[in-house]
């Protein structure tokens, strides 16, 4: 949940905000866009808390693996990207990553380094499986 709250708002800061590539939902008037950033903060502001929430109690109760939690962390950010390539630019359509210009470079950007972080993530993962069976 961190990984994906932190890829929505580098997501945010970076393409909408800094570059003003787009808006969340970009298929109406400019203040709709700016409404519906506004909504994908607040989203991403809730799931990084509720994040930090669940990764507390996990040390709280001495339950955190820091390998599983790097690997989750990795996974998460690697969901979001792809997610947002695959279904909110392609199925749904909300918006483009740019205007203007011929995008087949950037969706392929965008969703290879999406799929680039999950698999970062499954590596991550997948070692601290294997080290956990071997410990007594």
């Amino acid at each position: 949940m961190i990984g994906a709250a932190v890829m929505a708002a580098l997501d945010e800061i970076v393409f909408h905000q800094i570059l003003h590539w787009h808006h969340f939902y970009d298929r109406s008037t400019s203040g709709a866009g700016l409404v519906s950033d506004g909504f994908l903060h607040t989203a991403e502001l809730l799931a990084l808390i509720a994040g930090f929430f669940l990764f507390a109690d996990l040390r709280r109760r001495h339950a955190l693996s820091p390998a599983h939690a790097r690997g989750g962390f990795f996974l998460g950010l690697g969901a979001f990207q792809v997610f947002d390539g695959v279904v909110d630019h392609k199925l749904l359509r909300l918006h483009r990553i740019r205007y203007g210009v011929d995008v087949t470079p950037y969706d392929w950007a965008w969703n290879l380094t999406g799929l680039a972080l999950l698999l970062v993530g499954l590596g991550v993962l997948t070692r601290a499986a294997r080290r956990g069976r071997r410990s007594p």
